[in-house]
């Protein structure tokens, strides 16, 4: 991976022969994956391609079975408390409380990130970027598909973290939760964090992301600049790579 960082500037997440695999089902193969400061990386490819295993192994909720994996300088397998610290975490699914508020939810992330009374300014102005301030105090079992998705990335870049994972943050959102999300990932690389999205959706990840690495069959078959994958052309190479 070409990083946009200077050669000397320590990786915020490096993968080295990352393996994971479940019982003879092997998810992803010596993955090999580094992301500097500042800059935004999108892991794209078909579904079973291994993009949110490797999200989860860098988020420290799933364990890798060989390899190395190091978030913000930590060693996620020595110490994982620590490396998630550093890490604001956006599943694929799954992650909220059916019967708690979009503000508990942001409560009790405060609560357990050990932030000052200043989360609370920081949620109001997540949620009006999100478009989520009318059903701040109503329980998400009664959310759409896309609203959970834009309330997961809010919880996700809560505290600022200095490492981004967001698995599938556009699937199901409408335009307005896009450009909200297009623009917490820009505000988190100008403040100096790494991001790395998963998507199957090329054209958002291209508009996102300064890096696309593509997976096919738990492997990277495919990473360069984001403008080589965009356009009819980039969309025809894509698919070549994924055939």
């Amino acid at each position: 991976m070409v990083a946009h960082t200077p050669a000397h500037t320590p990786a915020h997440v490096e993968t080295i022969g990352l393996r994971v695999a479940f019982g003879p089902v092997v998810a992803v193969r010596s993955l090999d994956l580094t992301v500097q400061p500042a800059s935004a990386v999108a892991l794209v490819g078909r579904n079973g391609a291994g993009k949110s295993t490797t999200l989860r192994v860098l988020a420290g909720v799933l364990p890798a079975t060989s390899g190395q994996v190091m978030v913000a300088g930590v060693d996620v397998a020595r110490d994982p408390a620590t490396a998630k610290a550093h890490v604001g975490y956006c599943p694929d699914v799954g992650g909220l409380i059916p019967r708690a508020t979009p503000w508990e939810h942001l409560a009790l992330a405060a609560k357990l990130r050990g932030l000052g009374p200043e989360w609370k300014d920081r949620a109001s102005e997540l949620l009006d970027l999100f478009d989520l301030v009318g059903a701040a105090d109503r329980v998400t079992a009664g959310f759409s598909h896309g609203m959970g998705r834009r309330l997961s990335v809010v919880l996700a870049v809560l505290h600022a973290p200095s490492v981004l994972l967001l698995d599938e943050p556009f699937d199901g959102v409408d335009p307005l939760g896009v450009d909200a999300t297009m623009q917490v990932i820009s505000e988190a690389r100008n403040n100096g964090s790494a991001v790395v999205v998963s998507t199957h959706l090329l054209e958002l990840a291209a508009a996102a992301c300064d890096e696309v690495v593509v997976l096919r069959a738990g492997q990277i078959v495919a990473a360069g600049p984001s403008a080589e994958l965009r356009g009819e052309a980039g969309e025809l190479r894509y698919r070549t790579l994924l055939s």
